[in-house]
């Protein structure tokens, strides 16, 4: 028998079977979790993640995805992190629409790390690659179905009826004589009922919750200060440890003292402790939060940082672009003999800097090691290799490692690293403070700074282009060459994403959806910098590039840009088409007039299959770009929720602008980082954030990717409006009208 701990307290007991569904172990699961319907189903990843694991995934018992109260309460557990993106909302809405509950009473909860809580197509428990609503729709409103289909049995058994014969609203069984029952009442009947191998999903016109604007389930908790996060957790006597990381990534202790620090009232303990990278550091542990940093500020530390590369930005820089100027590995191959003698030829050199995730709320996490097993409390977006890497580090299996998930606030890929950075080197802390004779639980507290300058960002890249337009504005040759570094390399995602020595996150969304003549190839380079995925991972800077560059085919022949983007599309392009009209007619693009100094700019593209496209107005004045209203073309196919979805297209947008401002940038000398708070690294504030409409292209396919799509096109809009505005082409980011 397995016991787990959802989140705070609520007990799960099950056993697996080879065979699927286990009647005993699914009452008992019921049982345990204190009466009523409790239901799950696990579906075995196919995507292109799972099909690159070692083994065939496992189908487990009925789990607790779905429980069904006496009360009539609905609890849907949530297989993701929920870190402001909604999805403690949308998922529960999948399975409230075809289980026909009253949503007024429905919950969510955050599951722990669990095979059966794995996403269906990647085969692992992720949150990431905007994957939560587009991989789970099936999957959850199958859950809702069967559990509808169960209730209904039991009501037909217990009124001597037929099950055809019995409608379900808001909760309520309703049989043919006026009958009438409520889920409540007949979950523990409907828990003895055989869980149905198939059912029919409702037509999409029959809908009466998916689609339709929701109000989050966690808005009230949030607003009122009520919602726990990882930061606010604390486990019954938990010590605070806060960590003194080497400057360079990889650098050891040599030696320190520690007197002055453990003299300071509070402080418990000084040890050195294995960091990221092969590094190691020197964590103080402390009675509460204060202590503990104060005990680090008095430490006096000698770093060892011979033998690790020490990269400086200005350096780098050099290379990369000296390196553009040369062919790398191929990508995708085209002729690009008709440069030499194109009518106009467009030479660019675009520059991207590495960039932190910088969430509101930094790492943290809360350990609790034991002989037998360790619980971890933690905001994880990336559950199940977390789960092994806590396992391997404490010398435990990962059915011995509970990890509860957070609430977060924020993340934007920072929670989700392979090397499980952060929570690997907890466990190392609590097995260095056990080793010195204490037992209390430890809560690492990571500070702004700590987060800042702690490694992990998106890449710094640059790019070069060479393109030929002839006489009559067709771009007949284009050479292209990206330099940076590769996310996946060295992880175990490399099998599925780097192909022939290039990381396909490096090179998405080149060439897409436009039928030109590209030949791209690309240099991968390994430097002392950690780096990882960032909201909308290579199209942060694919997206500027390609859109700025068609925007700028389209000058040189003389067209408008969306008519010259239209006419390039082709016939893949045609969702492209969709949300780039829809911007257009809800902007007033070519037909309203914009005050004097004000200018429309636009761009389109595609991330995780879902195309934004954006119109926006901008202006200039004394030298500063200001944005004033972005107006969206949405096409994400069936739209769950159009609130959230309005509201990840505002924080993306205002995460895309952040790109562009003085300061958004990480820069390295000598192998440290010099930013180290929101002082001197720049985001996105409350005065920058723009008018954004938002406008949805109807369908009823099923849903695509939404949490990170709308960030990539909002710069190359942003700029492509300044250009008409200053007539200068901004070739790098952040922004510098001055240089360009």
């Amino acid at each position: 028998m397995r016991i787990e701990w959802l989140n705070q307290g609520t007990m799960v007991s099950g056993s697996a079977t080879s065979e699927g569904v286990s009647r005993r172990g699914f009452m008992k699961a019921g049982a345990v979790a204190g009466g009523g319907l409790v239901l799950g189903f696990f579906m075995p990843g196919a995507g292109r993640w799972a099909n690159a694991q070692r083994a065939p995934a496992k189908v487990y018992e009925p789990n607790a995805f779905l429980h069904i109260a006496p009360d009539n309460s609905v609890t849907v557990q949530v297989n993701r992190l929920e870190f402001g993106q909604g999805v403690q909302t949308s998922l529960p809405m999948l399975i409230a629409e075809e289980l026909d509950a009253d949503w007024s009473q429905v919950h969510g909860a955050l599951a722990p790390a669990g095979d059966q809580y794995k996403d269906p197509a990647f085969g692992i428990q992720i949150t990431g690659g905007s994957g939560s609503i587009a991989h789970s729709y099936t999957q959850y409103r199958e859950i809702g179905a069967k559990a509808r289909a169960m209730l209904i049995a039991a009501a037909a058994e217990q009124w001597k009826v037929s099950a055809d014969q019995i409608k379900t609203v808001k909760g309520t069984l309703i049989g043919p004589a006026g009958q009438k029952a409520t889920y409540g009442s007949l979950a523990d009947a409907a828990m003895k009922q055989p869980v149905p191998a198939t059912v029919t999903l409702k037509d999409p016109k029959d809908f009466k919750l998916i689609g339709k604007p929701t109000r989050r389930l966690d808005a009230k908790a949030k607003s009122t200060g009520k919602q726990q996060f990882g930061m606010d957790f604390k486990a019954p006597e938990s010590k605070v440890a806060v960590v003194a990381r080497p400057p360079v990534f990889g650098a050891k202790v040599a030696k320190f003292d520690a007197s002055k620090a453990k003299a300071i009232k509070g402080v418990i303990d000084v040890l050195e402790v294995k960091t990221d990278r092969g590094g190691s550091g020197v964590v103080v542990i402390a009675d509460g939060y204060w202590p503990a940093k104060s005990g680090r500020e008095a430490l006096v530390i000698e770093w060892d940082t011979s033998g690790v590369e020490k990269v400086s930005s200005d350096k780098q820089l050099a290379e990369y672009k000296a390196l553009a100027q040369k062919a790398g590995t191929p990508v995708r191959t085209a002729d690009t003999s008709k440069l030499a003698g194109a009518a106009k030829k467009i030479s660019a050199v675009y520059e991207f800097p590495y960039l932190a995730h910088a969430p509101m709320e930094p790492l943290n996490c809360v350990v609790d090691l034991r002989k037998d097993g360790c619980t971890v409390w933690a905001g994880s977006q990336f559950q199940t290799v977390d789960q092994g890497a806590i396992a391997a580090t404490a010398g435990l299996k990962p059915e011995q490692v509970v990890l509860n998930t957070m609430m977060a606030g924020g993340g934007f890929g920072r929670r989700a690293v392979p090397t499980s950075d952060y929570l690997v080197e907890a466990v190392n802390i609590a097995k260095v403070w056990q080793a010195a004779g204490h037992k209390q639980p430890i809560k690492v507290i990571w500070s702004r700074e700590d987060d800042i300058k702690g490694g992990y960002y998106r890449p710094s890249h640059v790019h070069r282009a060479d393109i030929g337009v002839d006489a009559k504005g067709e771009i007949v040759a284009w050479d292209h060459v990206i330099v940076g570094q590769s996310i996946t390399s060295g992880t175990p995602f490399e099998p599925m994403m780097v192909k022939n020595g290039v990381d396909s996150t490096m090179v998405e969304g080149m060439g897409e959806p436009y039928e030109v003549p590209l030949n791209l190839s690309a240099h991968t380079v390994k430097t002392n910098v950690p780096v990882l995925w960032w909201r909308s991972v290579g199209s942060t800077h694919t997206a500027f590039v390609m859109e700025t560059l068609i925007d700028e085919a389209a000058h040189a022949a003389k067209m408008d840009p969306v008519a010259y983007r239209k006419k390039l599309m082709g016939e893949k392009g045609k969702r492209h088409a969709a949300a780039l009209d829809l911007a257009v007619a809800k902007s007033g693009y070519g037909k309203k007039a914009l005050p004097k100094g004000q200018a429309y700019g636009v761009a389109v593209h595609e991330s995780f299959n879902t195309v934004i496209a954006y119109v926006v107005v901008a202006s200039v004045k004394n030298g500063t770009p200001k944005l004033h209203k972005v107006t969206a073309g949405v096409h994400c196919n069936t739209a769950v929720n159009p609130l959230t979805i309005e509201a990840q297209i505002q924080g993306a947008a205002l995460m895309g602008l952040g790109m562009t401002l003085p300061g958004a940038a990480i820069t390295l000398k000598d192998g440290v980082v010099e930013q180290q708070n929101f002082s001197d690294y720049t985001v996105a504030r409350m005065t920058d954030m723009p008018v954004i409409d938002v406008h949805i292209v109807p369908s009823n396919d099923p849903p695509t990717g939404m949490g990170e799509p709308g960030l990539p096109p909002l710069a190359p809009a942003f700029a492509n409006a300044l250009f008409t505005l200053t007539g200068k082409r901004l070739r790098k980011l952040p922004f510098d009208l001055a240089s360009a």
